[in-house]
């Protein structure tokens, strides 16, 4: 089974940008589709974006549609979130899963087994 975690949180101005990691290891996460996630304090976890197992393939949010992107690199077994233009209400821990499943685009928490322990990130106005 595939490990995940996380890094690149941290605290930013708004208008800032981070770029968060998502490292496998156990297996090759190639075969897997993976998405991020993030969870506001006192609020539900949301769908962020996801990625394809090949990286052709990406879906984003609304909320975050070009200001987030959502990459991979199967040679170094890691996906990417480039964030920029950040608002104060893109602050919350953001976590990556993987699914089998990679061929697909999916949105829901519940069509991820795999979690990475989440990375913070605070956006300060």
């Amino acid at each position: 089974q595939v490990q995940l975690v996380e890094s690149g949180g941290g605290l930013v101005q708004a208008g800032g940008s981070l770029r968060l990691s998502c490292a496998a290891s156990g297996r090759t996460l190639s075969s897997y589709g993976v998405g991020w996630f993030r969870q506001a304090p006192g609020k539900e976890r949301e769908f962020v974006a996801t990625i394809r197992r090949s990286g052709v393939g990406t879906y984003h949010a609304d909320s975050v549609k070009g200001r987030f992107t959502i990459s991979r690199d199967n040679t170094k077994n890691t996906v990417y979130l480039q964030m920029n233009s950040l608002k104060p209400e893109d602050t919350g821990v953001y976590y990556c899963a993987a699914r089998t499943g990679g061929d697909l685009i999916l949105t829901s928490i519940t069509q991820y087994a795999y979690w990475g322990q989440g990375t913070e990130v605070t956006v300060s106005s």
